[in-house]
Formats: C-alpha cells, sequence, structure tokens
C-alpha cells in the first residue's frame, strides 16, 4: 500500500460469492469449539441460547441490510455510525470494533490450544498458545496470505466434519433412546433451568456469528451492493443460525449434562465418545486447522486495520502507519498482536468470547441507531421502507443487543467498560478536548 494514488475495487463478487465468504469468515466448526463453555453457561439449554442469539442478530441484520443500501461503502459500523450518528460516535463504535479484531486472534488460538492439550496432556497449555502465536506470526510476517487462499476449501471440509459429528451424534442418540430421543425439547426447555441461563449462553453464543457483518467490508466489491448486501447480510445471519442451533440441539441431546473432563474442549471428549479414536483424530486435525487458518486471517485483519488507523493519523503513524521495507507487511502491528495473544494464557473461553462480544454487542446497538437516526431526519430510501423497518425492528434489535450484552461475563463487562474508558480518553486528547472532528479512517486499500 501506498498513499500516492486510490484505485477503485473491482466491483467483480456476486451474492454467492460474498454469502460464501461471510459462512467461511465464521468458521461453522466453532459451534464445537465453544460447546463446553455454552452449554456450562446455559445449563444445558445450548439451543434455546443459540435461538435467542439468533433472533438478535437477524434483527440487527436487517438494520445492516438498511445502512449498506444507503451507504454502500466500506466501512461497516464504523462508517454508518460516523455518517448517521457524528464522528466522534463513530470514532468510539470504531474503537469498539477493534477490541473484536485486537482479541478475536487470542480466542481463537486458546481454543485450539484447549483441543491439543486435552488430546496430547503431557504438553501444556501454554506451550501450544506460544505455538499458535509464533507460527501464525511467522507466516503473517512474511505476507503469505494463505488464509485467504484456503478459506472456501477449508469451509467444506468443516461442513462435512460438521455433518459427520452430527450424523454420529444422531445415531448415538437413537441407540440409546430409539428415534423419538431425537424429538426431545430439553435442548431449549428444561424445567429446572431459569430463562436467564438460556439469556447468559445467548451472549456468549453470539461470539459464533462474527463475521455475518464482516462482509459489509466488501461492500465497494459487489456487484450492484444496494441489492446484493442486504440479501447477503441476511442471508448469512439466517444461514449461520440454522447451523448453530441445529448443531447445539442434536449435540447437546449427546450429551445432556453440563459436565466435562475439559470445559474449553468439551467436544472432543463428545467426539471420542460417539465416534472413537478414528474420528475424533479426523475431528481434532480438522478444528486445529480451522482454527490456525482462521487465526491467520484474524491477525492479517487487524494488522491491516492498525496499519489504516496509523496510516491516516487516528494512531502513531511512526509505528502503526509503516510496512516492512522487503515484506511489504505492517511488522510492529502483527508483533503486537501477538503479544496480546499471550493473554490467552491467564483467560479461559467463556471470558475471552465475552470480552470480545461487548465491542461486537456495541457495534450492533450503534447500528440499528443509525437507521432510527436516518429516519427521523427522514433519509428518502430508509423512509420507504417504513416504520416497521426504520423504527420498529432496530429499536427491538438494539434492546435485544444492549440486554445480551448486559449479561455477559462480568469480568469481560469490566475489561470491555475500561476499553471504552480509553477510547473516550484517547478521543478527548484527539479532538482537543471534542472541539474538533476526529481523523476519519480509509478502509479501502491503496494502490500498491
Amino acid at each position: 500500500m501506498t498513499m500516492k494514488e486510490d484505485v477503485t475495487l473491482d466491483r467483480a463478487l456476486g451474492l454467492s460469492s460474498v454469502v460464501l465468504f461471510g459462512l467461511a469468515y465464521m468458521t461453522p466448526m466453532i459451534v464445537l469449539g465453544t460447546f463446553g463453555a455454552l452449554a456450562t453457561a446455559s445449563e444445558g439449554t445450548t439451543a434455546m441460547a443459540y435461538a435467542l442469539a439468533a433472533g438478535a442478530i437477524l434483527l440487527t441484520a436487517i438494520s445492516y441490510g438498511v445502512m449498506a443500501r444507503v451507504y454502500p461503502v466500506a466501512g461497516s459500523a464504523y462508517t454508518y455510525a460516523r455518517k448517521s450518528l457524528s464522528p466522534h460516535v463513530g470514532f468510539l463504535v470504531g474503537w469498539a470494533v477493534l477490541l473484536d479484531y485486537f482479541f478475536l486472534p487470542m480466542v481463537i488460538w486458546l481454543i485450539g490450544a484447549a483441543y491439543l492439550t486435552s488430546a496430547f496432556p503431557d504438553l501444556p497449555a501454554w506451550a501450544w498458545i506460544l505455538g499458535f502465536i509464533g507460527l501464525t506470526t511467522a507466516v503473517n510476517l512474511a505476507g503469505v496470505h494463505f488464509a485467504s487462499r484456503v478459506n472456501l476449501v477449508l469451509m467444506v471440509v468443516q461442513l462435512a466434519v460438521l455433518g459427520a459429528f452430527l450424523l454420529l451424534a444422531a445415531r448415538a442418540v437413537m441407540a440409546a433412546s430409539g428415534p423419538g430421543g431425537l424429538a426431545s425439547l430439553t435442548p431449549f426447555f428444561r424445567a429446572d433451568v431459569p430463562i436467564g441461563a438460556s439469556v447468559a449462553g445467548a451472549a456468549i453464543a453470539a461470539y459464533s456469528f462474527l463475521g455475518f457483518d464482516a462482509i459489509s467490508t466488501m461492500t465497494e466489491e459487489v456487484r450492484d451492493p444496494r441489492r446484493t448486501m442486504p440479501r447477503a447480510i441476511l442471508i448469512v445471519a439466517l444461514a449461520g443460525g440454522a447451523i448453530f442451533v441445529g448443531a447445539s440441539y442434536v449435540v447437546q441431546l449427546v450429551h445432556p449434562g453440563t459436565q466435562f473432563e475439559s470445559v474449553d474442549a468439551a467436544a472432543f471428549e463428545i467426539a471420542k465418545t460417539i465416534g472413537g479414536d478414528l474420528f475424533v483424530t479426523v475431528f481434532l486435525a480438522t478444528l486445529v486447522v480451522a482454527q490456525f487458518t482462521s487465526g491467520l486471517a484474524a491477525q492479517a485483519s487487524v494488522g491491516r486495520l492498525l496499519f489504516a488507523m496509523g496510516r491516516d493519523g487516528v494512531l502513531p503513524a511512526s509505528l502503526f502507519g509503516r510496512l516492512h521495507a522487503r515484506w511489504r507487511t505492517p511488522v510492529f502491528n502483527l508483533v503486537l498482536v501477538g503479544l496480546v495473544g499471550l493473554a490467552a494464557l491467564w483467560m479461559d473461553v467463556t471470558t475471552s468470547t465475552s470480552f470480545i462480544n461487548f465491542g461486537a454487542f456495541l457495534a450492533f446497538t450503534a447500528v440499528n441507531l443509525s437507521v432510527i437516526a436516518l429516519y427521523v431526519r427522514r433519509e428518502p430510501q430508509v423512509r420507504a421502507a417504513g416504520a416497521l423497518v426504520g423504527l420498529v425492528i432496530p429499536a427491538a434489535a438494539a434492546l435485544c443487543d444492549l440486554y445480551l450484552l448486559a449479561n455477559l461475563d462480568g469480568h469481560a463487562k469490566l475489561l470491555g467498560a475500561a476499553w471504552l474508558a480509553l477510547g473516550v480518553l484517547y478521543l478527548a486528547y484527539l479532538t482537543g478536548l471534542f472541539r474538533k472532528a476526529p481523523p476519519e479512517i480509509d478502509f479501502v486499500e491503496h494502490a500498491s
């Protein structure tokens, strides 16, 4: 990238390509990777937790679709809030989104390490975490965009292994309880489990949906974005919801309890029970490869985001806005993300996923409020959609997002609030105590 000239991105992507990107970004097997933490939080009602999360996400997806139609440019929640609410609010939304990007690699490495530790207990978890961080950082420093090249193939493999997992789980349920065993409602409702437990689970389950909104950053590379992007966002959210609710339903039936040898690697234990040593080997290999490639993409993404913020003066350009002369990669940014990933040594899956969801729920709320603001200001496209889409749905979605945020892990809310407070202080510094607009982040790549 250079700052010498701007180029227009090639609008070559159609609906199917964008949907596949969104599903690949979501990583379908994450429903198994986080099952133990979710089953524990929801007290055995994982299907209900995913259903509640899916409902909130679908309502928010409608608002994303509206905003993508009004502003067919890259930038997602940050751009929408900046243009619809105010530059200062937009900056803080971008700061919250940065929280997601910054700590997502850490969660990915933590989940991968948890499963490898269960498979190879003689090696400590910290060794696997350091291994993930070191290898991923080395590959990204060299500028090899491995993850982007194999994402589609990997998604197909993931869906195949996930399908095999669910078939084996269903077979085990029928062997124990007959065909009627698959018709139980216990993954949704249990008399001894309060709805609050399911809501707490939903606050974690929302992590699995991260990625449905990521496709909005591809708006400037899509043919007919005003029509394609709203449809793609809704399809990805619907497909993700169907996969996660269906998968968690079957897995919760085959393991109705909440006791695991390792909460963070619960699916490894279940895979061994339903499929034996051969299947658990295939399952583990697929999950670890998925986590590795997902970590590559996540670390590369945050490295590019930090570079964009450095280039545009939002962060110190001397550190964040520099590329390696030979590798053409933001070395400082990538190493910094790797160092942040070391926090995985002291965190568990529940707290780390909730920490990321703090930023996500704030961004989702801002997008819904952006739709309402445009409706009130009589923006023609939003007004044409009617009061249901312009007021009722975004208001309901914002309330759902805030309710889920309130039900996050306590430590995550404390860390998230501290991050947001830091953003307010930094914004005050950048804007001379809010007397001027903050620098704008350009999410479009420049010519190389």
